[in-house]
């Protein structure tokens, strides 16, 4: 399935792969809309895309969370987060009988008969991943919202018996969790096609590891390293560096490279195949681990001690373009210390790599984030949703910082050395040579530290901004639009 609803199927963007075209973008979560979701919010950024001559929207992963909200730790990497279900749009919904409060609709009551058909066909074709999520959410919400690993051995361990049983007694629950994840998609499907009938393309986020808790691991432990319990035999993080004297250590667990080469990268194939149906392209999160991974030993406390071990990222890579007919809609986030492999691998495969102007001011002319460092095939941003905003890196530079940055700006891209922030960072992004500008929502709106999305290393305060209701103005619209032209990022299609 790609797209499709009970009205048929999406008439999608022709394929265009990222930055070989000069466009800009916006960076701007769903869960940074004033109301979150799939509803008039998300139709109204649209519109002011379009108006404001940008052609890509940018969004973080849309999975259902955890508890601190973090996008990139998702109870599973193919279903939908439900906060984001639009109850107006469903309240408003034809294809259910008139009387129904959407509460009782998200639930199938009073759902038409030709609902009901796409509902079924939605089931069939995502069965994949589907139906072991609506029982890892089921299960999970009878265990008190406990980890999978802490339930009782026969659930934990997916015992047919135990799991059949359980289905039996819980049916209607299994039903509820299914059709709602029809409701979000039908939902997302009918934004994207009106993104695509504006000439706006969806750009997601693919994180490459998995949350421990999650549906995926819960459902497929033979592609993860755990013990006979179900916990990481060992996790995935990265080595001290100049941010951390002790690394980072993630606490995913890491994949079974083996037995997944040995199986054709089945679940990878169906991942990256749910993602082409949500998404126009894709970033891969942390792309380096598709060359090496950092390995530490689950019983380690910090990632100090791991160590870097080969990925087949050649033959996962080579699997998804063969299943793509040969196209990769992919931008690799390379962002770190990169090696020459790193590189290499990106480059065969013909992937954008990412700039961040809020790097180019450290070490020499040769820091590849520099604006006279970057090239065509790149996605350039003055920062991602792990940097301050702007304005607040900005405030944070001492002086001669300050100096150097408008003394770089002004003798590589000829930018008004005058111009305030974040509006000179912003002008360097839409001036670089990469062929995709993708500006975050809060750099355009020159906001502080207040709009900052998240703090990496933290778990308190994160994923929680929102945009003003007003936010998006005709007048920003109309300024954006005279930048775009100037710099030559308004395509003709």
């Amino acid at each position: 399935m790609r797209g499709g609803t009970e009205s048929g199927p999406t008439a999608f963007l022709p394929c265009e792969a990222p930055a070989s075209v000069r466009r800009a973008g916006l960076l701007l979560p769903v869960f940074s809309l004033p109301r979150p979701g799939f509803g008039a919010d998300a139709r109204s950024v649209i519109r002011f895309l379009e108006r404001a001559g940008l052609t890509v929207w940018q969004v973080l992963p849309l999975g259902p969370t955890h508890a601190d909200g973090s996008p990139y730790q998702c109870l599973s990497s193919f279903a939908l987060n439900p906060v984001f279900l639009d109850l107006e749009d469903l309240e408003h919904d034809a294809s259910f009988r008139n009387g129904v409060p959407a509460e009782a609709r998200r639930q199938g009551a009073g759902a038409s008969g030709p609902l009901l058909e796409a509902f079924e066909a939605f089931a069939r074709a995502e069965s994949g991943w589907l139906d072991d999520y609506a029982l890892f959410m089921a299960i999970k919400a009878e265990q008190g919202g406990d980890d999978w690993t802490g339930w009782p051995a026969p659930l934990r361990d997916r015992d047919p018996e135990a799991l059949q049983r359980f289905r039996q007694a819980h049916e209607k629950a299994l039903q509820r969790i299914a059709f709602e994840q029809f409701l979000l998609d039908r939902q997302w499907q009918s934004v994207r096609r009106e993104a695509s009938d504006h000439g706006i393309r969806l750009f997601g986020d693919l994180p490459i590891f998995v949350a421990g808790d999650s549906a995926d691991v819960w459902a497929n432990r033979d592609q993860f390293r755990l013990d006979g319990n179900g916990q990481p035999q060992v996790v995935a993080g990265v080595p001290p560096d100049y941010f951390s004297e002790t690394g980072q250590r993630w606490g995913n667990p890491l994949f079974d490279y083996e037995r997944m080469e040995n199986d054709g990268f089945s679940w990878w194939k169906m991942r990256f195949a749910r993602h082409l149906e949500i998404y126009d392209w894709v970033r891969i999160d942390h792309f380096r681990g598709l060359e090496a991974y950092w390995e530490i030993d689950a019983a380690a406390e910090t990632a100090s001690d791991g160590r870097w071990v080969p990925a087949p990222g050649d033959a996962i890579l080579a699997t998804l373009e063969s299943t793509a007919d040969g196209h990769l809609p992919l931008v690799a986030e390379d962002l770190g210390v990169i090696t020459p492999e790193v590189t290499a691998l990106r480059e065969r495969f013909g992937l954008p790599g990412m700039k961040i102007l809020q790097f180019a001011f450290d070490g020499g002319d040769d820091n590849p984030y520099r604006p006279s460092c970057h090239e065509p095939l790149s996605v350039v941003y003055t920062g991602t949703h792990d940097n301050d905003t702007t304005l607040g890196w900005w405030r944070g530079l001492d002086e001669g910082k300050r100096h150097q940055v408008r003394s770089v700006l002004a003798d590589e891209q000829g930018i008004d050395p005058t111009m305030q922030m974040p509006d000179a960072l912003v002008e360097s992004a839409l001036a670089s040579r990469s062929g995709l500008a993708v500006i975050p929502a809060a750099d355009f709106l020159r906001l502080g530290s207040e709009a900052r999305i998240n703090v990496p290393g933290t778990t308190e305060g994160n994923w929680r901004w929102q945009l003003a209701e007003d936010a998006l103005t005709d007048a920003l619209a109309d300024r954006i639009r005279d930048t775009l032209a100037n710099r030559d990022r308004l395509p003709d299609h």
